[in-house]
């Protein structure tokens, strides 16, 4: 298992680095389009929302995605517009209004929780392309180091009934992988933050990224699985891999939107 993460890696990092530091930004819209829609079938699934609603769901991600890539004004009202659609569908395709927000449930916060957080790297993207590269090496590095301390160093649960693998010292070591992280990237792609404000922006997305790792492990205890999916060997599913990414991208947005004020 370990070996096939390191082979995964070692072919998608360069890869990525390449697509989006020398391809124009519309290539990029692309390949977000083409995981958000891949990240919402796998949430849809878990919940077994099928039917309409399944499929107006997923166009309404890629509306709001697409809102906040070319239409940034109008990105409240592409979201809003879509649960309007999803709770006037759910009126007219179901008689009984018994069970209609919990039938709602999970397909709007499928729109919520794939598209709409990753609307933000699409902000990002917009900001810089190095600004995307430095989203997934500090998540990255903040991942990887949360395993290897954690494995090796880990005895006390960090929440057990959400995630009972990791640790305390996982946590210490997301943290501690955030910094490296960003500080990598500070002298490789991005030397005119400044070292104080690096290191803040590391700390919080080690920090952030535990919060995404758990609030996926908490929908996926919920829904009775153990991975989203089966589609990268060795690693579950999309959302297994961005799920850190899905918050941290909208809190370097702001961070930077604060930082350059």
């Amino acid at each position: 298992m370990h070996s096939k993460r390191l082979v995964v890696a070692a072919i998608v990092l360069p890869l990525m680095y390449l697509y989006v530091m020398h391809l124009p930004a519309v290539y990029f819209f692309y390949l977000l389009a083409a995981v958000t829609l891949a990240a919402q079938w796998e949430f849809y699934s878990m919940y077994r929302v099928s039917g309409l609603l399944k499929y107006t769901g997923l166009a309404s991600g890629i509306a709001v995605l697409y809102a906040s890539f070319y239409a940034k004004d109008h990105f409240m009202t592409v979201l809003f517009a879509s649960v309007m659609v999803m709770m006037v569908l759910r009126l007219l395709v179901k008689r009984t209004p018994l069970y209609s927000l919990q039938d709602l449930a999970a397909p709007l916060t499928g729109i919520l929780y794939a598209p709409g957080l990753l609307a933000f790297q699409a902000q990002l993207r917009q900001i810089g392309p190095e600004w995307i590269i430095f989203l997934y090496a500090t998540v990255w590095a903040s991942d990887s180091m949360a395993y290897y301390i954690g494995k090796g160093y880990g005895k006390k649960k960090l929440y057990r009934e959400v995630s009972p693998n990791k640790t305390v010292a996982g946590a210490f070591g997301s943290l501690l992988g955030g910094i490296i992280g960003a500080l990598v990237m500070k002298v490789a792609l991005i030397p005119a933050i400044s070292p104080a404000q690096v290191m803040l922006i590391g700390i919080v997305t080690g920090f952030i990224s535990i919060i995404g790792d758990l609030i996926e492990s908490m929908f996926k205890r919920d829904a009775g699985v153990k991975d989203s999916s089966i589609i990268i060997p060795g690693h579950g599913g999309i959302l297994d891999k961005i799920d850190g990414s899905l918050f941290a991208g909208p809190v370097l947005y702001w961070m930077l939107a604060i930082i350059n004020t």
